[in-house]
C-alpha cells in the first residue's frame, strides 16, 4: 500500500484541546492512515492511501472536522483562503466582533445589576449574566459531549460554574466564567502574536517580480530564461544569473550572515536575498517552485510536523491527566461528607469545583509545542534549518560529533599556497605550470590556472599534449617541452624533485628536462573550524571525530592543527558507515554527523542527527539531512546546539512552572484555602505566562 501526505491549512484552531480533538477525529476517517495537526503553525498533515480518491477522502475529513468544530475552515494548497474566510476563535478570540461586544456588555450590566436588586430577583440577573458571558462555553461543551469528547476545558468550566450555582455561590459562578473568558482572550492574543512574530522572522517570500519590460507579476508566473529587473532595496524574487549591474546583496534571511556579498555580471544570485544598493538585470535560471527560498520555506513550514518526544509525551499526559483529575474531584466532593464528622456537602462540593477549574492542562498543551516552534523559527532566522522539533531536541542531547573533512572542516577548494622555484623565479615556474596545465580539467590544474589568470594570459598553444593517468601532464609548447606531475613520476623519467615536507599536494615542474621547482596546493582550514571545535568542548561534547578518505598523514596533521579528538583516514564511503556504526555503539548519548550533504548521504542518514553544510543554494544539502547549516561554517553547529539547549530550558521551565503552580493550587483547593478566583489564575493565568515565556527564545 502506497501512502501520500498532503498539507492542509487550518484557520482558527486557537485552543490546544480542540487541536488534539480534531487530530484524533481525522485520524479515524476511513482512508486516512495518519493525521498530524500542527497547533502552532495551523496546518493539518494528512497521510492517506494513494489509491483512494483524494477528493472523497478530503471531503470526509472536512465533514469530520465540521462535526467536531463547525467554525473551523480547511483550505487545500490550491485553494484561496479569501478575505471573508471564517475563523475559529471559540467566539472569544483576540478580535471580538460587534455582536460579542454587545453580548458581553449586557452580561456585565446584568452582573452589576444583580448586586443592586433585593431578594430572589438577584438570582435572575446572575443567571442572565452567566448565560450572556458563558454562552459559547456552554454550547461548545454540550456539542463536544454529544460527539463523545467529554474531558476538555469547556466541560470542566461548565461543571464548576453550574455546580457553584447549585450550591448558591451565584456571584462566584459568574465571576469565574467572566475571568475565564478574559483569560482566554489574552491567551489567544498571545498565541496569535507568537505566530505573527515567527512569520515575520521568516518573511523572506518575494511578493513580485519586475520583468525587463517593466511589467510586475507574481514570481511563480516567470519562466526560465526570462529577464527580471531588481532595484535597490528590493528582494530578489527568483534564482538566476546576473547579466548587468553590480550590487551588495544582503543574504541574512537565508544564511544569518550580516555581511553583504558583492555580485557582478555572470555571478549566481538567489531568491529571498535583498539588493541593497544597485540596479540588476537577472536571467532566471529556475522556476519559483524550484528556487532555494521556496525549498527553505517549505522545509520550515513542515518542520513542526515532526514533533519532539517531549511534545508527544505532554499530549498523551494531558489525555490521561484530565479524566483522573475529574475522578479525584468527584471523590473529593462525595467521600469526606460521608466519612468525616462535621463535613458539609456544600463545603466539599465547592472544594471539588475549585479543583476542577485548576486542573485544565492548557498551559502545557499550548506552550510546549509553541516553545519548539519558536526554537525552529529562531534557528531559521540565523541560517540554521532544523527539520523538526524531534531533531531540535536531539541536538541538545549530543555526546559525539563526527565530521567529514573536505568541505566541512576545510574549504574544499584547492588553492596554491606555495611557489618554490629552483634556479629561476616564481613567475617563470608558475607560467610554465599554467602553460602545460591549460587544457586540463583536474581540480589541481584549475587551481594553478586560477592563480595565473590574476597575473597573465597563456598565449602559447600546445602540441603533442597528453595526460599521464595518476602521474601528470606533458606537452610541447613552441620550442619547449614542459612536464608537470607528482614526485614518483618525475623520478621515473629521471628527474630529481625536491623533498615534500609540508602538508598538501605537490606539482613538480620541468622544462626541457631541467627541473624548475614545485608548486604546493592545499585545502585551507575554514576560519571558524578551530574556534567551533573549542566551543563544542566547552558545551560538553565528549568526542569530536574526523572521518575522511584523505591520506592518513594529511588528515592527522590537520586533526592536530584544529584540535579534533580522533582522526580516521583513507576511508571509502561504505567504510565511513562502518566506522559510524562503531561510534554509535560506543557513544553515551546522541551522535551527529556533519558533512557536505552530497557524497555523505549514507552516513548522514545513519547518524542520530544528520547535519549538512548547506552552502548558499545547495539543493542537495537542503533536501538531505535533519539540520542544514546555510553558511557552510562549523560555528553554526555551536549556535544550533545553543538554540536547542535554550529551547529545552524554556520548555522545561514551562513544564515545571505549570505543574508546580497547579499542584500547589490543587492542594490549596482540596484543603479549602484557594477559591475559584485563584483557580482561574492557576488555569488561564499560568497558560498566558507560559506562552509568553515560550516566546523568549525568539528574542535571545
Amino acid at each position: 500500500m502506497e501512502l501520500k501526505t498532503e498539507r492542509l491549512h487550518i484557520t482558527g484552531i486557537d485552543c490546544a484541546n480542540c487541536a488534539a480533538k480534531v487530530e484524533r477525529g481525522v485520524a479515524n476517517v476511513n482512508g486516512v492512515e495518519q493525521a498530524d495537526l500542527d497547533f502552532a503553525g495551523q496546518k493539518l498533515y494528512l497521510t492517506y492511501e494513494k489509491e483512494a480518491a483524494l477528493d472523497e477522502t478530503y471531503q470526509a475529513v472536512v465533514n469530520r472536522i465540521q462535526e467536531l468544530e463547525p467554525d473551523v475552515l480547511v483550505i487545500r494548497p490550491d485553494e484561496s483562503e479569501g478575505e471573508d474566510a471564517p475563523g475559529h476563535h471559540h467566539d472569544h478570540g483576540p478580535f471580538l466582533n460587534r455582536t460579542k461586544k454587545i453580548q458581553y456588555g449586557l452580561g456585565l450590566l446584568s452582573f452589576a445589576s444583580a448586586y443592586l436588586v433585593p431578594g430572589s430577583i438577584d438570582l435572575l440577573f446572575f443567571a442572565i449574566a452567566y448565560f450572556l458571558i458563558g454562552w459559547d462555553v456552554l454550547r461548545t461543551a454540550v456539542r463536544n459531549i454529544r460527539h463523545g469528547q467529554v474531558f476538555d476545558e469547556n466541560f470542566l468550566m461548565v461543571i464548576a460554574t453550574v455546580g457553584a450555582f447549585l450550591i448558591g455561590e451565584y456571584p462566584e459562578a459568574v465571576a469565574v466564567m467572566l475571568f475565564y473568558q478574559v483569560g482566554e482572550f489574552f491567551q489567544h492574543r498571545a498565541v496569535d502574536q507568537s505566530r505573527k512574530s515567527i512569520a515575520e522572522l521568516m518573511d523572506i517570500r518575494p511578493d513580485i517580480a519586475t520583468l525587463e519590460d517593466g511589467r510586475q507579476v507574481r514570481p511563480d508566473q516567470v519562466a526560465i530564461g526570462q529577464r527580471i529587473l531588481v532595484r535597490a532595496g528590493e528582494k530578489i524574487p527568483l534564482d538566476g544569473t546576473v547579466l548587468e549591474g553590480e550590487a551588495f546583496i544582503d543574504t541574512m534571511a537565508l544564511t544569518g550572515e550580516s555581511v553583504p556579498r558583492r555580485v557582478r555580471p555572470s555571478d549566481p544570485i538567489l531568491a529571498g536575498t535583498i539588493n541593497t544598493d544597485g540596479h540588476l538585470l537577472i536571467q532566471v535560471d529556475r522556476r519559483y517552485s524550484e528556487s532555494t527560498v521556496a525549498k527553505i520555506l517549505d522545509l520550515v513550514e513542515n518542520a513542526s510536523r515532526h514533533k519532539a518526544p517531549t511534545e508527544k509525551f505532554i499530549t498523551r499526559f494531558a489525555r490521561v491527566y484530565t479524566p483522573i483529575v475529574v475522578v479525584i474531584a468527584t471523590l473529593l466532593a462525595i467521600v469526606p461528607p460521608l466519612v468525616m464528622n462535621g463535613a458539609t456537602w456544600n463545603d466539599w462540593i465547592y472544594r471539588a469545583l475549585v479543583f476542577l477549574v485548576i486542573s485544565c492542562p492548557c498551559a502545557l498543551v499550548i506552550s510546549i509545542p509553541l516553545g519548539f516552534f519558536s526554537g525552529i523559527g529562531a534557528a531559521s532566522k540565523r541560517g540554521i534549518l532544523v527539520k523538526g522539533g524531534n531533531h531540535l531536541e536531539a541536538l541538545q542531547q549530543l555526546d559525539t560529533v563526527v565530521f567529514d573533512k573536505t568541505g566541512t572542516l576545510t574549504e574544499g577548494v584547492f588553492e596554491v599556497v606555495e611557489l618554490h622555484a629552483v634556479g629561476g623565479s616564481d613567475e617563470e615556474l608558475l607560467q610554465a605550470a599554467a602553460t602545460v596545465e591549460q587544457h586540463s580539467n583536474h581540480p589541481i590544474a584549475k587551481s594553478i590556472q586560477r592563480l595565473y589568470a590574476t597575473r597573465g594570459v597563456v598565449t602559447v598553444m600546445g602540441q603533442d599534449y597528453r595526460e599521464v593517468a595518476g602521474s601528470g601532464v606533458v606537452g610541447r609548447f613552441g620550442t619547449d617541452q614542459i612536464q608537470a606531475g607528482n614526485a614518483r613520476w618525475f623520478k621515473e623519467i629521471g628527474l630529481t624533485p625536491l623533498d615534500q615536507t609540508e602538508d598538501g599536494t605537490y606539482v613538480h615542474v620541468a622544462r626541457n628536462d631541467s627541473y624548475l621547482g614545485y608548486i604546493r596546493i592545499a585545502d585551507r582550514i575554514k576560519n571558524t573550524t578551530i574556534e567551533a571545535l573549542r566551543e563544542l568542548k566547552t558545551l560538553g561534547i565528549r568526542q569530536t571525530i574526523m572521518l575522511t578518505g584523505d591520506r592518513r598523514e594529511t588528515a592527522e596533521r590537520i586533526g592536530q592543527q584544529i584540535g579534533i579528538t580522533q582522526v580516521k583516514a583513507e576511508l571509502l564511503p561504505d567504510q565511513k558507515v562502518e566506522q559510524l556504526e562503531a561510534i554509535l555503539d560506543q557513544a553515551k548519548g546522541r551522535v551527529a554527523f556533519v558533512g557536505d550533504g552530497i557524497n555523505d548521504a549514507p552516513v548522514l542518514t545513519r547518524a542520530d542527527v544528520g547535519i549538512a553544510m548547506g552552502g548558499l543554494g545547495s539543493d542537495v544539502a537542503i533536501e538531505a539531512a535533519d539540520v542544514v547549516l546555510m553558511t557552510d561554517e562549523p560555528k553554526q553547529l555551536v549556535e544550533a546546539i545553543r538554540i536547542a539547549r535554550a529551547t529545552r530550558r524554556i520548555v522545561y521551565q514551562n513544564i515545571t512552572f505549570a505543574l508546580g503552580v497547579k499542584g500547589i493550587f490543587l492542594l490549596l483547593g482540596a484543603f479549602g484555602v484557594a477559591t475559584m478566583w485563584e483557580a482561574v489564575f492557576a488555569d488561564v493565568g499560568v497558560t498566558v505566562l507560559a506562552v509568553l515565556n515560550a516566546m523568549r527564545i525568539l528574542r535571545k
